[in-house]
């Protein structure tokens, strides 16, 4: 009985290996399951906004299509003017300044 337990101490395979394979499947498992927590408190803080639920669930998303249909009928689209930006090389200020006096000149 002495010998084995002696036989033990000495091999290298069971001081070493077998402790070192239970460490890593042991930490597998232990490491799945806070990923796990850690998703499961990600879902519960993330509730989705109403508008981002709707873009994604198709029944709703015909409400937000009338909607923005409605809107749009309500809109003015024969009265615009074509304005132009400035291009990066010209002063913001001083060509919207020229656009508007340009605008308020004409009828």
């Amino acid at each position: 009985m002495l010998n084995r337990l002696s036989y033990f101490k000495k091999n290298k395979t069971l001081k070493y290996g077998i402790p070192m394979l239970l460490l890593v499947v042991g930490g597998s498992f232990g490491l799945r399951e806070f990923t796990q927590i850690r998703y499961d408190a990600q879902k519960f803080r993330k509730k989705l906004d109403p508008a981002l639920e709707a873009k994604i669930n198709p029944e709703k998303q015909a409400v937000i299509l009338e909607e923005e249909y409605e809107k749009l009928q309500q809109a003015n689209l024969d009265g615009w003017k074509n304005i132009r930006g400035p291009r990066p090389w010209e002063e913001s200020r001083e060509y919207q300044e020229q656009q508007r006096a340009r605008l308020n000149k004409e009828p």
